[in-house]
């Protein structure tokens, strides 16, 4: 994904609230100690696979809904992940194209037994609607259509969910220049990659081109190890949990920031190790790492991108 890479090293080039120290990101590496970590994809157990078809729809419904969870302090990631794993059990049929169009916020509350509307319940399900219908107009009512016409390329693959799917365009202007992110397209072929185990679905050649997926906690965790740094009155504004507008030049500058330091990281880790290591593979150490750090303070925008 050059176009993210460049995005990403543009914006640092640039950034004037989020700087990226590199004599931590050297600590961090050093941290390592030649052992790198392994994280399995589905670590926590709460993703549906049959290692079929089935389970690439139940991932493109997951990642057109994967975003913004923060305004619920109670809501994380794996409710949405393990209640599309709990309805696709129950029923086969529920991620049809057709049904996926037809979805209202409270039938999708009930999917996920959430007691309570969603965040940005209405784009939920808008997106909802949006993947039913595209899917059924383009790829015969099926995500592993949309996969198989990748030719087994992460590049393609992103490019043609960014061009189908207008809600995986994850695109903001900075300072004039037009700056490229596609978290949820990219982690939607990482994580076909990383439940198929680059096999089958999973496989594609070019898996290396994928950056790390700028979201929430990646960022959090940088700057908890101090390769991020944020200046006065960001820092002030994330700590007493603010909300950072989406498209502003400090919420641009810390996801491009995050996805330039990990890229820089991987670099590092090659020199300094002699190892390669896939900027996904970090992604998910760094994510790991994050969820299991209650008090790590991140930023807050309400956004359908993250």
């Amino acid at each position: 994904m050059e176009q993210v890479k460049n995005s990403a090293a543009w914006v640092a080039a640039r950034s004037t609230h989020v700087t990226v120290d590199s004599s931590a990101l050297e600590k961090l590496v050093d941290k390592l100690e030649g052992s790198l970590p392994q994280v399995n994809w589905d670590f926590e157990g709460i993703h549906y696979f049959d290692n079929g078809p089935l389970t690439v729809q139940y991932l493109l419904v997951l990642d057109a809904l994967n975003f913004c969870f923060w305004p619920d302090e109670e809501l994380d990631y794996s409710h949405l992940a393990s209640g599309l794993k709990s309805a696709l059990e129950n029923d086969k049929s529920a991620f049809d194209a057709d049904r996926l169009q037809s979805y209202t916020g409270q039938e999708l509350r009930a999917i996920l037994k959430w007691p309570r509307p969603l965040p940005l319940e209405d784009e939920r399900v808008r997106l909802l609607h949006e993947v039913g219908l595209e899917l059924e107009r383009s790829f015969d009512g099926k995500a592993v259509n949309l996969v198989e016409r990748s030719g087994k390329s992460a590049v393609t693959l992103v490019d043609l969910i960014a061009r189908h799917f207008p809600g995986f365009r994850d695109h903001s202007v900075y300072k004039g220049h037009q700056v490229f992110l596609y978290k949820r397209a990219q982690i939607f072929v990482a994580d076909l990659w990383g439940a198929f185990k680059g096999e089958g679905y999973g496989a594609f050649g070019d898996i290396s081109s994928l950056t790390i997926f700028a979201d929430y906690i990646v960022p959090a965790i940088l700057r908890q190890y101090g390769v991020l740094n944020y200046d006065l009155s960001l820092a002030k504004a994330i700590d007493s949990n603010s909300e950072i507008s989406a498209g502003s030049e400090p919420e641009v500058e810390i996801r491009a920031c995050s996805i330039y330091a990990v890229e820089k990281m991987k670099d590092l880790i090659k020199v300094k190790l002699g190892q390669r290591v896939l900027s996904i593979e970090l992604d998910l150490w760094l994510w790991a790492l994050g969820v299991q750090r209650q008090s790590l303070q991140h930023h807050r925008t309400l956004s359908v991108y993250y």
